[in-house]
């Protein structure tokens, strides 16, 4: 069965009830996890005469990006090492979070993703789009919706 299962998060509390479940999972099939938060990567924007955001404001994003991203996955930790759940935690930036996530499984050489599902529909969906939609289509390895 699997023997590798990436846990994507954003810090939703859906993504933390599909932690639990990916998890739970591993458990009871022996497998082990990868924590894996995306930053998605910041394009600064040129406003009026050309004025773009300072260096010093975009550092700051970045490490507070990272910031949130390492507590994140750190909450994922927290539950597989009480589940004696052999874990490691990747924190990456991505241009998207989709690409960032389908990147991580491969890199890690993970067998699944076990991912969350806001359970969109109708036109919030289509404003919205869903990560997990594209993390569906880009994927080449099995993947496991949590709604």
């Amino acid at each position: 069965m699997f023997k590798h299962i990436l846990i994507p998060t954003d810090g939703s509390p859906i993504a933390l009830k599909a932690a639990k479940a990916a998890i739970r999972f591993a458990a009871e099939v022996g497998a082990r996890v990868t924590a894996f938060h995306a930053i998605e990567a910041w394009q600064p924007q040129l406003y009026g005469e050309g004025y773009g955001i300072d260096a010093q404001t975009f550092q700051e994003f970045e490490r507070a990006a990272r910031e949130a991203g390492e507590r994140q996955v750190a909450t994922v930790a927290k539950l597989a090492k009480a589940a004696r759940v052999p874990l490691a935690s990747l924190v990456a930036k991505a241009a998207t979070p989709y690409e960032g996530i389908v990147d991580a499984a491969r890199k890690k050489k993970c067998d699944v993703i076990f991912i969350a599902s806001h359970g969109r529909r109708g036109f919030s969906r289509l404003m919205m789009g869903s990560v997990t939609q594209k993390v569906l289509t880009h994927s080449t390895i099995p993947v496991l919706v949590y709604r």
